[in-house]
């Protein structure tokens, strides 16, 4: 809601503060000058009469002591101004904004003369004179840049997606890939086990030697295809965290997907680029949605 200024509460009383730090060095300032008549009374004006010579001298001096007051004074007051405007620049700048300053605005006699009524208002206690309106021209701080930025930072989001997407069909793949290998070993060993108990049970005994030496052939087997089953497994579970890294990434960027659209929201809420910038944003948070559905399907159960 806009204020007695223009602006909404919050600038109101930043420029109310800004108001009341003027006016106190203001103050000091009128205390210089009047210090400054007060040394010459007090260091020259010993004699009851003086010539117009004297009087010049006097009066010389004074100006040039209230001159360098005046200059030094208004000199930091134009300094004061730069750093409060690049204040307000920096802040800009992390926004990827770039403000307008109207500078023949700052001669505008009624404009002033609304300020100066205000201020009055303010520190004084009397009422305005009348409500003041500030009908200034709305000066567009992005410079047309903004939509451009958002515009690249969705593209940026929308190519790191598609990356991350392609990423993981070729983890699905290497885990449906090890899930299967692992099955099948894990088959070929219960047969090859099955299989020697057979043989077990249908050996004679003058054959033990025989029996002895494919067992510790089967042994053999048994033993190499269980290392090749951890193997499988080790990777199976390596291809499990690449998983949730993976979904570690795609939160990361839905997240940051949820920062530029609250960020388009603030800045484009009332322009038509709006909303079809927020649809492309739904429709990218849409992917991630189904993405991260896709990847509970390879969370190994708690």
């Amino acid at each position: 809601m806009a204020s007695q200024l223009g602006v909404n509460d919050h600038h109101q009383e930043s420029l109310v503060n800004y108001m009341r730090f003027s006016r106190y060095k203001r103050s000091q300032n009128l205390r210089g000058v009047e210090g400054c008549f007060q040394d010459l009374k007090d260091s020259r004006l010993t004699e009851d009469t003086f010539t117009a010579d004297e009087v010049t001298d006097m009066l010389d001096g004074l100006e040039a002591v209230v001159r360098g007051e005046v200059e030094s004074e208004l000199i930091n007051t134009a300094h004061t101004n730069v750093l409060l405007l690049r204040q307000l620049f920096q802040q800009a700048e992390k926004w990827h904004l770039k403000l307008i300053a109207d500078i023949s605005e700052l001669e505008n006699r009624e404009l002033i003369e609304m300020i100066a009524d205000f201020e009055e208002s303010q520190f004084s206690g009397k009422a305005m004179t009348g409500k003041p309106t500030f009908e200034m021209k709305r000066l567009d701080p992005m410079a047309g840049e903004g939509e451009q930025l958002l515009h690249a930072e969705i593209a940026r989001l929308s190519e790191e997606n598609k990356k991350m997407k392609e990423r993981l069909k070729q983890v699905e793949a290497r885990a449906t890939g090890a899930l299967e290998e692992r099955s099948r070993m894990a088959a070929d060993l219960h047969s090859t086990q099955d299989e020697l108990g057979n043989l077990r049970s249908r050996k004679p005994v003058k054959d033990s030697g025989d029996l002895s030496e494919l067992e510790n052939q089967m042994s053999a087997v048994k033993s190499q295809m269980e290392k090749n089953l951890q193997l499988s497994s080790q990777k199976a579970d390596t291809l499990e965290g690449d998983l949730v890294q993976t979904k570690h990434k795609l939160l990361e960027m839905q997240e940051q997907l949820e920062m530029t659209e609250k960020e388009l929201e603030k800045k484009f809420s009332q322009t038509g680029a709006y909303k079809n910038l927020k649809s492309m944003l739904s429709k990218k948070n849409d992917q991630i949605k189904e993405l991260r559905s896709r990847l509970r399907t390879y969370e190994p159960d708690d």
